[in-house]
């Protein structure tokens, strides 16, 4: 789209001057002009998502990479885990460095596809994870509330397909994202200046942001949540009853079997509890626009809100390694395996290269040996001078 066709465009936009981060953005960036300190603080934003992604990747490969190497570590949870793993590195690859870029590129980009398929990710990595859980509980409920279920119906080639069941699902799901989403002319009245944005929504419809956010917020936070809730009540339930009904000098493997189970359930509770704090802001934030789509909130209040609240959706990326670590003994033991293991191979690398660099002093010592004594002079004369 060209700039002529954006400032034709001017007047049937008038009442729309920002929607989105980036737009929310321009607003505040126009306010806050000619304060450095806000500038250095904007510039200062990528440098905390670099961090975000740093860490993401450290923690989510290491993850998938125990779980596919180590044999022992092959179980339905954990493979359920390395797909919520494998949605977090995607969002992280590619959500991330554009969202930062956002803070320091007043137009976009990446494109009209960029602007289609960024947002399709971002929905698809969500529902990944939000599924995903989803499908963990069940399979701890199933653990606890109903152990006779698990038997050949949960051998791993079918826990793959559920795998891979969910991804379609949140690629389905995220459809109308890449659809709606376009890049769209905006003109922002404070500094008399049209920019394209990326946007979610048409401009035309009122109804259509509210629609949109609203079935987002049921399908990718509380649905889910509430199907969650339902498993951890039943399993609570029962391992509540259990707790009074097993004997006192109980079966010991009846007992680690339980005390197993139950150090699980508690992991992937964490992990629910984690994904629903970090995600409920952006949530709330997506809302109040949706619902406020003609108007511009210009305070540094909204601003610093909004900011937040994405940067904690994307630190929910990158918390799970971590939270695992904590929480299973197991992984803590790989995972500081893996670290060893890098420890050593740079030591091994470095000893190679101090023993390259001996043995070429050595060689070039035996060189200089042979051409004294052809010469007629002592190597140590020539050392000297």
């Amino acid at each position: 789209m060209s700039s002529e066709d954006c400032v034709m465009l001017d007047v049937e936009l008038d009442g729309f001057i920002l929607c989105n981060t980036s737009s929310a953005q321009h607003a505040n960036l126009s306010f806050l002009d000619e304060d450095l300190f806000y500038y250095r603080f904007l510039y200062a934003i990528p440098t905390i998502y670099g961090i975000i992604i740093l860490i993401g990747l450290v923690g989510n490969v290491t993850l998938i990479k125990i779980f596919c190497t180590v044999k022992s570590m092959r179980n339905v949870p954990n493979l359920f885990i390395s797909s919520l793993a494998f949605g977090d590195l995607l969002l992280l690859l590619t959500c991330v460095p554009v969202d930062a870029s956002r803070y320091l590129s007043a137009e976009w980009l990446f494109g009209r596809v960029g602007c289609k398929l960024i947002p399709f990710i971002q929905l698809t990595s969500v529902g990944v994870s939000v599924f995903t859980l989803m499908a963990l509980s069940a399979d701890r409920y199933r653990a606890i509330v109903r152990p006779m279920d698990l038997q050949a119906s949960h051998a791993l080639m079918k826990i793959c397909l559920k795998a891979i069941m969910i991804w379609i699902l949140s690629m389905l799901l995220a459809i109308p994202e890449a659809v709606f989403s376009d890049l769209r002319p905006f003109y922002d009245k404070g500094t008399n200046k049209t920019f394209i944005s990326c946007t979610p929504y048409p401009l035309t419809n009122e109804l259509h942001p509210k629609i949109q956010s609203m079935a987002s917020f049921l399908i990718f936070y509380i649905i889910p949540l509430s199907v969650i809730s339902v498993y951890y009540y039943f399993i609570a339930k029962n391992l509540i009853r259990s707790a009074y009904n097993l004997p006192v000098e109980g079966n010991v493997h009846v007992r680690k079997q339980m005390e197993s189970r139950k150090r699980l359930a508690k992991t992937v509770l964490v992990f629910v509890c984690i994904f629903a704090f970090c995600w409920l802001p952006n949530h709330i934030i997506y809302l109040y626009r949706s619902y406020h789509y003609s108007e511009v909130d210009t305070s540094i209040l909204h601003f610093i809100t909004s900011l937040c609240a994405r940067i904690l959706a994307f630190a929910n990326s990158c918390i799970n390694p971590f939270a695992l670590y904590l929480l299973s003994k197991s992984f803590r033991k790989q995972f500081n395996h893996q670290l060893s293991c890098c420890k050593a191979r740079k030591l091994m690398k470095s000893q190679s290269r101090s023993t390259t660099r001996m043995a070429s002093l050595k060689s070039s010592n035996q060189s200089m040996v042979v051409f004294s004594f052809i010469n007629g002079n002592h190597p140590c004369h020539e050392e000297n001078v």
